[in-house]
């Protein structure tokens, strides 16, 4: 098969994420920042790590990034893998901003689903959070984008080389969708739900599952994995591994929210789990330039 032939098998649909503006107000409103809607009985996620500046590893709550409308989503979620009610609620620990690639940074991002919306109350954010991490409530609008993979997610499930990534942007190009970039190295901001992430260092489902199996990847993964080893997780993550949640910079007026060098969040779940509705077992990877 040719690479567009390949292509065109592999389109996914995502819920792109427009994050700008006075959000919407009402319990159980999807919006970016503020403080949460959760039920009673919540607890604030904490993070125990440590930073450059510190000699000792602390306990510190997560900031809240954003919560879904599950209902909201719904309508955009063509192939229906999100629950169709409820309140998807996303958490995430500013200070020691960890990467993902040590079973250590186990607790670093909270995924919650809230299944009854009726059961929902604003809370306050933590006092030990710091002002920097409460972020303003910014209004979220969402539009279904079918997506295809980036060349290297690509290369999870057929064999292509090098020298073959131009003709890879250019049948990416050609069939017009979710192509920010197009193999340039200037992309646009984009977040979203589902669908193939815009990855910046490389395939991220290997490293979930390699990490999910208390291998550190901070290092070459060959010095704790062997090659057949790494081989199969190439080969089974890329269908075993989803994408949940990418957040990208965050811009509104005077506000930037940025992670590393203008790099990107992103939340993985095994589809298994997504399933399940069990959120409590999404893993996330933080990549930038």
């Amino acid at each position: 098969m040719t690479i567009p032939e390949q292509l065109a098998g592999m389109f996914r649909s995502s819920i792109r994420l427009d994050i700008a503006g006075p959000a919407e107000e009402r319990l159980g409103a999807s919006r970016f920042g503020g403080a949460p809607d959760v039920p009673d009985g919540f607890e604030w996620p904490a993070y125990t790590g440590i930073v450059y500046n510190e000699t000792e590893a602390r306990e510190r709550p997560l900031a809240f990034l954003a919560q879904i409308d599950c209902a909201e989503a719904a309508a955009f979620d063509a192939e229906g893998l999100l629950p169709k009610t409820g309140l998807l609620s996303f958490f995430y620990e500013m200070e020691t901003q960890r990467w993902g690639f040590d079973p250590k940074d186990a607790g670093c991002a909270r995924v919650y689903w809230f299944e009854d919306p009726a059961a929902l109350r604003r809370t306050g954010l933590p006092e030990q959070l710091p002002e920097w991490a409460c972020f303003p409530s910014l209004k979220i609008a969402m539009a279904r984008v079918p997506c295809l993979p980036d060349a290297e997610d690509f290369r999870l499930v057929h064999e292509m080389p090098y020298e073959d990534w131009d003709a890879f942007y250019q049948a990416r190009a050609a069939l017009g969708v979710d192509a920010e970039s197009d193999g340039e190295e200037e992309e646009v901001a984009v977040s979203k739900l589902l669908g193939w992430p815009d990855v910046i260092q490389g395939p991220i489902p290997p490293e979930c599952e390699l990490v999910s199996r208390g291998l550190y990847l901070g290092n070459t993964w060959s010095a704790v994995a062997s090659e057949e080893e790494i081989e199969e997780a190439r080969r089974t993550s890329v269908e075993g591994w989803r994408l949940l949640f990418q957040l990208d910079t965050v811009e509104d007026g005077d506000f930037e929210l940025m992670f590393g060098d203008s790099g990107r969040i992103y939340f993985y779940i095994r589809l298994e789990d997504l399933k399940a509705r069990r959120f409590d077992r999404a893993w996330l990877v933080l990549q930038c330039y």
